[in-house]
């Protein structure tokens, strides 16, 4: 009875933490466009890969050693929701100071995904059991976020968002000090910047494939981040009336490519489950571009709809590869260096690229702007393109097995 307590707070903390990023991250290029930021969006999905780069510090140097690990959690999210309450306001200020006060908020929240999966792995007693049934919490916490926001606050554009992401901050901020406790999990070990960065583990796994794999996802990144960027401003110009509460549907696809994963993990192995994952990023974008000058809304769907195959297949399979690869004592810096290489250096400079690419090419209004948007999907179509055939053509690693994932973490 007692474990089966403990794994219901953990599922709700779970839900909370990802609940949280789903409020706004979705519908904050909408809101800046209708309120005169337009052309800076791209700074907002910059923010994010920015802290993703500076939390292994927080996590090593911090957290991991000196302090409880429900306590540091509740204290990153009650700031962080105090940066986001503040977001509205900041917003009436200028556009530097709404971007600058979004950085405080991800500083915040960035380190919060690895100390809830620290929390949750303590103090479950079968990772490969019960993890991914509570982490599956985390991805309906993101699509009911959308549901509320989106469908049925209607605050796509609205200033809403924030206050919503703000309550959610400030709930699990506070439910955070009742969770099982936790000792910090590194305390009294030595630190080095080596390990916070994965140069040990980089080190260790020098090998030709693997540097394949890593310099392959690190450009893959960089025209991924177009999507998160900018998919929900196309779906709003392309007339779909609550586009985050459309744009949910992805994460609905990715809890059903997690369930068949390990099928198709048995019989396509890491190559091609990568490959597959690439081929579906370049698909969508495809569709994004084809349906782009007549508004063809069942296009822009089914692009929505491959967020399944073009996460679980690529992200998630990546992470199992570098497992594979890794040995137990550099699990954590193998994984830690794919998310620095991935989250944080391609995706930061994928967003500043496709900023520039977005204000470059996409303008107008109504049929026009829409139109606008076939070119603007077809640079990171081309690039992802490119990067696949790079990939298929000389990634070889006899040594990867076909081994069923055991957990599936989602966005």
């Amino acid at each position: 009875m007692e474990a089966r307590f403990v794994a219901t707070r953990l599922s709700a903390m779970m839900f909370l933490e990802f609940f949280i990023w789903g409020a706004w991250y979705v519908t904050v290029g909408n809101f800046m466009n209708a309120h005169g930021m337009g052309d800076i969006i791209f700074w907002a999905y910059t923010v994010g890969p920015m802290a993703a780069i500076a939390s292994p510090f927080f996590l090593g140097l911090v957290a991991d050693r000196f302090f409880a690990t429900e306590r540091v959690l509740g204290g990153m999210h009650l700031i962080g929701g105090a940066a986001m309450f503040a977001v509205p306001w900041a917003a009436g200020q200028s556009g530097t100071l709404f971007i600058l006060v979004l950085l405080l908020h991800m500083l915040c929240y960035m380190p919060t995904l690895g100390l809830t999966n620290t929390l949750a792995f303590h103090n479950i007693a079968s990772q490969e059991q019960q993890f991914p049934i509570i982490r599956m919490f985390g991805t309906i916490g993101w699509i009911v976020a959308n549901l509320i926001v989106s469908r049925g606050l209607g605050a796509d554009r609205e200033a809403t968002q924030f206050f919503v992401t703000g309550g959610a901050c400030m709930a699990l901020g506070l439910f955070a000090f009742s969770l099982p406790h936790t000792p910090p999990p590194a305390a009294g070990k030595k630190v080095s910047a080596r390990a916070i960065l994965g140069v040990d583990a980089l080190a260790r796994l020098a090998d030709l494939p693997f540097a394949v794999f890593l310099a392959c996802s690190f450009l893959i990144c960089i025209p991924l981040a177009a999507y998160y960027a900018y998919a929900p401003v196309y779906a709003d110009a392309a007339g779909f009336r609550n586009p985050a509460f459309n744009m949910s549907f992805g994460q609905i696809a990715e809890v059903f490519f997690m369930l068949v994963m390990p099928l198709c993990f048995r019989r396509l192995g890491v190559k091609w489950m990568l490959a597959v994952g690439m081929a579906a990023w370049v698909t969508r974008y495809g569709l994004f571009a084809g349906a782009a000058p007549g508004g063809v809304l069942w296009m822009i769907m089914g692009g929505i709809l491959l967020h399944g195959i073009c996460y679980d297949f690529f992200f998630v399979t990546g992470q199992i590869y570098t497992d594979q690869k890794a040995t137990p004592e550099i699990r954590g810096q193998a994984q830690g260096l794919l998310v620095l290489v991935t989250q944080g250096l391609g995706m930061l400079i994928g967003a500043q690229v496709a900023g520039r690419i977005y204000n470059a090419l996409v303008s107008g209004e109504g049929e026009a702007l829409r139109a606008s948007f076939e070119y603007f999907w077809l640079v990171p179509c081309l690039a992802a393109a490119v990067v696949l055939g790079v990939f298929v053509l000389v990634f070889r690693d006899p040594a990867a097995r076909r081994r069923a994932p055991t957990s599936a973490p989602s966005k």
